[in-house]
């Protein structure tokens, strides 16, 4: 079992680094390792998942074509704007909304260089409010009701009568005070921004000169603000069908379940879209939002099948070995969580790939539910995308990677948010 742990974390490894669809592809390669070479029987693949991430990130996709990502950011901006000094408040609180909406972290990048423009010009240290701005897109994906890694979790514990509000009702509050707390606790970091020396040094060399940033013009503003009703009514509906089993349509005494339900509501709102707004296919396929959502379907393809058939396969020899460590104290599987999210880059693999494990080793359904915000923990290398684009949009040099590497810009309110949403998510389910 050992020796196939180490190849499953050796193709991991391997796929984190190459990027884009590398994770899925050397999942898959890591599949035909253990199927031809060490003998396992291979898992059926998660259809269901993939098929649900790809219709939620059509209707993300035609949203973002139709204007509705771009209409979204200017209002952004007038709210930032309009509140300067709250900036390190406020725009954790934005991303938070945006990836909360849109399902995926990646729509944080139209905002990224309005948060690192309104702090410089306020003489705030831009590393506070994008530090945690950037912490915030992660937490909200397990608070969002449409993300991948939502989705995922709710398919796995289906079997324990579990509904989408059950998941919501822990995780919306556990994140938001995490990001909040995270927030306040950001305020004093480093200098303030006058007294930076990388700041001065750039200011002296005339590289802060040429102020302002570019945001992408909202060309209809009623196509754009319809396209937004329409993705956040949809929204709504996945929440509502989630939350009342009874309103599902039932065939032969069997309700529907979820991943049908949200699968034809995003479809349909993908087309509804497109039609209400005349906007082509083409453009919503070309957007950042599809490219990055494929990618996720490609790296869930790939690694969560890997990981399946590892479980699978090595399901007895697991349960041995960490059952009675973690029957005695289940929230140390948060651990688990939080170090395969480091290297799978993804919540929505890190929940197909590991949360099997605990439900096979018996842990509550809702103490997965509580730590389900520890698949946040990507932050912790400083090479995922919007922590890269974080440290490039602040001109002043204040957000950085440290020379020790870990000690970044984003560790600290990266700990902060997660362990404080662990520690909500537990309480709440106490209290509930």
């Amino acid at each position: 079992m050992l020796i196939q742990l180490l190849f499953v974390l050796t193709f991991i490894i391997l796929g984190a680094r190459i990027g884009g669809i590398g994770l899925g592809v050397m999942g898959g390669a890591g599949m035909a390792v253990l199927t031809f070479v060490f003998g396992l029987e291979p898992t059926a693949p998660p259809i269901d998942v993939m098929l649900m991430i790809a219709a939620v990130i059509s209707a993300a996709a035609c949203m973002q074509a139709a204007g509705g990502l771009d209409y979204m950011v200017k209002l952004a901006e007038r709210i930032l704007r309009k509140h300067p000094q709250y900036v390190t408040i406020i725009a954790p609180l934005v991303t938070y909304t945006f990836t909360f909406l849109a399902g995926t972290g990646h729509v944080a990048y139209s905002v990224l260089p309005v948060i690192a423009e309104v702090a410089a010009e306020t003489k705030i240290r831009p590393e506070r409010p994008l530090g945690i701005a950037v912490i915030a897109s992660q937490q909200a994906i397990t608070a969002s009701p449409i993300s991948a890694a939502t989705v995922a979790l709710l398919g796995l514990l289906a079997g324990y009568d579990i509904t989408l509000f059950d998941i919501l009702k822990i995780s919306i509050p556990a994140t938001l005070i995490g990001v909040l707390v995270g927030a306040l606790a950001s305020m004093k970091v480093g200098k303030e921004l006058v007294d930076d020396a990388e700041y001065q040094k750039r200011l002296k060399a005339g590289m802060l000169a040429s102020g302002g940033v570019e945001l992408g013009s909202v060309q209809n503003r009623s196509k754009a603000c319809l396209s937004v009703v329409l993705f956040v009514l949809a929204t709504l509906l996945v929440v509502v069908f989630g939350s009342i089993p009874s309103l599902r349509p039932s065939f032969n005494g069997t309700t529907v379940g979820m991943p049908v339900i949200i699968e034809i509501i995003m479809l349909t709102t993908a087309a509804v879209i497109l039609l209400a707004t005349r906007t082509s296919g083409n453009a919503a396929a070309q957007g950042s939002v599809f490219s990055a959502g494929m990618q996720a379907v490609v790296a869930i393809f790939g690694v969560a099948w890997m990981g399946d058939t590892f479980i699978n396969g090595n399901i007895g020899e697991l349960k041995a070995a960490i059952e009675s460590v973690v029957t005695e104290m289940p929230w140390l599987f948060g651990g688990a969580l939080f170090v395969m999210s480091i290297l799978l880059y993804s919540q929505a693999a890190t929940v197909r790939a590991i949360v099997p494990l605990g439900v096979a080793l018996g842990i509550s359904p809702m103490m997965l539910i509580a730590l389900f915000p520890a698949v946040n923990g990507y932050f912790f290398i400083p090479n995922y995308p919007t922590l890269v684009a974080a440290i490039n949009f602040d001109r002043t040099g204040t957000t950085r990677i440290g020379k020790w590497v870990l000690n970044h810009s984003f560790m600290m309110p990266g700990l902060v948010a997660t362990g404080v949403a662990l520690l909500v998510g537990l309480l709440l389910i106490n209290i509930y």
